[in-house]
């Protein structure tokens, strides 16, 4: 079978962006570290976020939100107004932090794209992202963008039918287990994990090993080998 479209995602594949997070959360936590330990905080905060994503999605702004709920619940509303700015001012630089991709991607991307069409699929805030797409300077190698709420097998078929395919006849490939490779498996499609050191707690699910559609490799760079299995 030969792959008509390869479904790219974008955080922690093409580049960095757990680590930023990472960093504002360290930073939160030195913030409000007052009012409760480091564990407290990230139960707390995890929590809220996790109750608010149904409401904000994914992404800079809604955790920007997050946290700022947080630190008002946690300190029963005694969390002084230059704390606050703090929180709002590390949200703001998550927005606008340097976006470089990671080392071989662009090459990668060269690479693939002269053996299919390549379709960027992410979840998040459509602003941020397409704003982390045209920093990054790699938008010329995507025939097609798509930014969504939530990735699931729906999402899979209908995109990839958007752009002349299929799920079955489509690769989709990314860092997380459950939204990269799950429900595109699910939809029929091929699906291949590309491990990212830092992993989103509410990313993580048990890797399908054994599936004849899925596979795990190194780095984006070696994905045409497993393309050239499968034609």
């Amino acid at each position: 079978m030969s792959i008509k479209i390869i479904g790219v995602d974008a955080d922690d594949t093409l580049w960095h962006n757990e680590p930023v997070f990472r960093l504002t959360h360290k930073k939160f936590n030195d913030l409000l570290g007052e009012f409760a330990d480091e564990d407290a905080l990230e139960r707390r905060l995890a929590d809220i976020e996790r109750a608010n994503i149904k409401t904000y999605g994914y992404g800079a702004k809604g955790f920007t939100l997050s946290m700022l709920q947080t630190a008002m619940e946690i300190s029963d509303g005694n969390v002084s107004t230059k704390v606050l700015r703090e929180i709002l001012d590390a949200g703001r630089e998550m927005m606008v932090h340097p976006m470089e991709p990671l080392p071989g991607v662009e090459e990668a991307l060269k690479d693939l794209k002269d053996r299919g069409s390549l379709i960027l699929i992410t979840k998040g805030d459509l602003f941020h992202q397409e704003s982390k797409l045209a920093a990054s300077g790699l938008g010329s190698y995507f025939s097609g963008v798509e930014i969504v709420s939530e990735k699931t097998p729906e999402i899979y078929t209908k995109a990839f039918a958007r752009h002349g395919g299929s799920a079955e006849t489509s690769l989709m490939t990314g860092n997380s287990v459950k939204s990269d490779i799950l429900p595109m498996l699910a939809a029929g499609g091929y699906a291949a994990l590309i491990p990212y050191p830092l992993v989103w707690e509410m990313e993580r699910a048990d890797k399908p090993d054994g599936h004849p559609r899925y596979r795990e490799v190194e780095t984006l760079g070696l994905l045409p080998k497993w393309l050239d299995e499968i034609s």
